[in-house]
This record gives C-alpha cells, sequence and structure tokens, in this order.
C-alpha cells in the first residue's frame, strides 16, 4: 500500500496534540475518544449514515489509535462454540472467552495456563515476527471487546491508511496487562503469595516480551508512529488492586523501559489504565509518563483536582463522565464539561471520555459535548461563569 502525502489537517492535529503533551497552549483543547462498537451502530442509526461511516474521520478529531497482534501464540480463533447470539472461543493467549450479544464486556471463562508448572513452561512466539504488524488474522486485543472481529487487516495497512489524515498512536501492553490475560487475575493475585519466585520470574519473560514488542512495533512502523498508548489496569474503583510496592518492584521497570524506548524514538506516551491507581502517579512522573488516561470518575478521580494537586508534571486524558454524558440534564452535563476545562490552562488536557463511550450516550449528546469543547475549547481560554480563577 503506498503511503499518501500527509494532510495539513493532520499535521495541525499533530501540532496540536503534541504541543498539549509539552504542556503548552495550542489553537484549542484536544478532543477525540474511545468507542464502544455498540456505541458507534447506534450513532450511525441515529444519524441516518452509511454502515461504514468513520466516526474520527466524520468528526475530524485529533487522535487514533491502532492494535497490532500482541497475542503470545500468534493463532486463529478457536470457535468452541457458536449459536445464536453466544460465542465462546479461545485465543493466542490461551484463553477461553465468552461473547454474548447485549453484554458490553466478554467473559474469560477459562485459562489455559492454570498451574505454576504450565507458567514455567509457557514459551512466547517471537515478538519481532512480522505476522504480529504485516499480516492479517485474529488476535485479542483487537478482536475481543463488546463485538468480535475476526481476521483484522494487517495493521502497518491500518497505519498508513490513517496516517496521513489523522495522528496516529500505536499501542502495547505493560506486564501486569499481558500477565493476567495468560494466567488469569485469580492466579496471579494468589500466587503473589504462594509462588513468588515462579511469579516473578514469569514476569521477568513477559515484561522481555512486551519491551521487544514495543520496539518491533516501533521499527515496524517506520516513523509512521506519533505517539504509544501503553494498555495497563492494575486498579479498580476503590484503589490498587494489589500492593503499589509489588508494582514498583516488578512492573514499574517494565513500563520505565517502554517509555524510555517511545521517548528515544521521538514519540509520546500516554498510559491507559482503569480505576484509581493514584498510589502511582507519582512514580509515572517519575519515569517519564507524558500522560494518564481515562481517569474514571467513577473512580473518584477529578481533573481539576489532579491538576491542582500535580501542576504539569504529567499530563491527563479524558475525566468526562459516561454517566452524565448519557443522563444529565443538558445544563447540568454543560457545567460539569466547562468546569473541566478548566485542566487545560497551560496545556496538558485532552477532552476525552472517562473511558470509551458507550451506546446509552445519543448521537445528540455526543455532539452536544464535542462542540462544547470545540466552541470553549479555544485558546486563550475563556470560560466565563466556570472559570476556576486559582488554577494555571
Amino acid at each position: 500500500m503506498a503511503v499518501r502525502k500527509r494532510s495539513e489537517s493532520s499535521l495541525a492535529k499533530l501540532d496540536r496534540l503534541n504541543r498539549t503533551l509539552r504542556h503548552e497552549e495550542a489553537d484549542r483543547v484536544p478532543v477525540s475518544d474511545f468507542f464502544w462498537a455498540s456505541f458507534v451502530t447506534r450513532w450511525r442509526e441515529e444519524l441516518g449514515l452509511p454502515a461504514d461511516t468513520d466516526i474520527y474521520a466524520y468528526y475530524d478529531l485529533d487522535w487514533i489509535t491502532t492494535v497490532p497482534n500482541m497475542d503470545p501464540h500468534i493463532k486463529p480463533f478457536e470457535v468452541i462454540k457458536e449459536e445464536d447470539a453466544d460465542t465462546v472461543l479461545k485465543t493466542g493467549f490461551e484463553a477461553v472467552i465468552r461473547r454474548r450479544e447485549g453484554v458490553q464486556m466478554p467473559y474469560f471463562e477459562h485459562f489455559e495456563t492454570d498451574t505454576v508448572e504450565k507458567m514455567t513452561a509457557f514459551q512466547f512466539d517471537d515478538p519481532w515476527d512480522d505476522r504480529r504488524y504485516f499480516a492479517g488474522g485474529d488476535n485479542q486485543i483487537a478482536g475481543i471487546g463488546d463485538v468480535i472481529t475476526r481476521n483484522s487487516p494487517p495493521w502497518v495497512d491500518t497505519v498508513k491508511a490513517l496516517h496521513p489524515d489523522i495522528p496516529v498512536y500505536g499501542s502495547i501492553l505493560e506486564g501486569h496487562e499481558a500477565l493476567w490475560r495468560i494466567i488469569g487475575s485469580e492466579n496471579t493475585f494468589l500466587w503473589m503469595g504462594l509462588y513468588p519466585d515462579e511469579l516473578r520470574d514469569f514476569i521477568e519473560r513477559v515484561g522481555d516480551f512486551v519491551i521487544e514488542m514495543t520496539k518491533a512495533q516501533i521499527k515496524a512502523a517506520d516513523g509512521m508512529l506519533d505517539g504509544m498508548v501503553i494498555w495497563g489496569d492494575v486498579a479498580y474503583v476503590n484503589g490498587m488492586l494489589f500492593s503499589p510496592a509489588y508494582w514498583r518492584e516488578h512492573f514499574k521497570p517494565i513500563v520505565k523501559e517502554q517509555i524510555r524506548i517511545c521517548h528515544d524514538a521521538g514519540i509520546p506516551v500516554i498510559y491507559h489504565g482503569c480505576g484509581n491507581a493514584s498510589d502511582l502517579y507519582e512514580d509515572f512522573i517519575e519515569i517519564g509518563l507524558d500522560s494518564y488516561n481515562p481517569l474514571e470518575a467513577k473512580a473518584g478521580l477529578d481533573v481539576v483536582e489532579l491538576r491542582r494537586q500535580y501542576g504539569h508534571r504529567m499530563g491527563f486524558c479524558g475525566n468526562i463522565d459516561v454517566l452524565s454524558w448519557a443522563n444529565d440534564p443538558l445544563p447540568e452535563l454543560e457545567a460539569k464539561v466547562m468546569r473541566k476545562l478548566n485542566a487545560a490552562k497551560g496545556g496538558g488536557y485532552i477532552v476525552q471520555s472517562d473511558h470509551s463511550v458507550p451506546s446509552n450516550v445519543s448521537a445528540e449528546r455526543y455532539e452536544f459535548v464535542l462542540e462544547l469543547v470545540r466552541a470553549n475549547g479555544v485558546y486563550p481560554l475563556r470560560l466565563g461563569d466556570h472559570d476556576i480563577a486559582d488554577l494555571s
């Protein structure tokens, strides 16, 4: 596939995004999002759009994330059951996953690597294997969400197609995210206590795997990546899933190296971690993270208060409460969004949902927030009655 010349619009978006991540005020506050497939289906239906309409292009959003094949074993999904709205399949993580229509998230039924002996014997396919980046096929991260996608196109072809029109980020798992997808969360937490040495050794091998994939992905893109998203859930609504000390000893070095690799390649890093991982924010600042996403409001996170606490030592991305987006009276929703725009003073804030836009948000209400941000997120910010004077 030939690479088209980058458009002036794409270059302007990239400048907007990069200046924001450097904590500078660009022309306006960047805005984009992650979308559940069910929302996009509803959005197209409500606006009467063709089934292939791309929401990023339709709204001229500021950046997009792409997903190469990160499965430890590169292979097609094994379909175990497929009847009506219920599908059960096994992936290259050797995980058995059930996907039921109408249920937002897939359910992990079983992990083949369910003993310490199996974990010790587990072997990873080559992180540099060209099939991850240059061939189509099934892969768990890109293919299993609120819908199942089979035979995803070659990742590099996707990057090439997007790059001329919108800043393109790659993405990579961090250590814990890759670990639990192989052995399951229950075993992860149990084996931290029961088999600390064996789990430590496996985490090191997982770390080597995702670090090498970080390098290989950047090389495969050949200069077309504008940034990297690191996926890594280590918290839930009330705090960390496990001890911050354990994260610092075992997982922090992996993320630190991934960030270093990206920065050496001249690209910024956004870390996507659900729940409230604020116990680690100082650690992320220390290792040079550019921005944290999604800042779930349901986990008690407020980007205005985070800006007060951390200043401009780290960027923030997200925090628009999807429950408010779906349900609040429009004047209340407007007031909440306008207040959060205060976090964009001096740059450092990308407006997005506090996870991904779900299907209970209507097309009309999605557009309401998007237009509100674009109208009022122009620098210098003039937020009127919503201005917070002591935040800069």
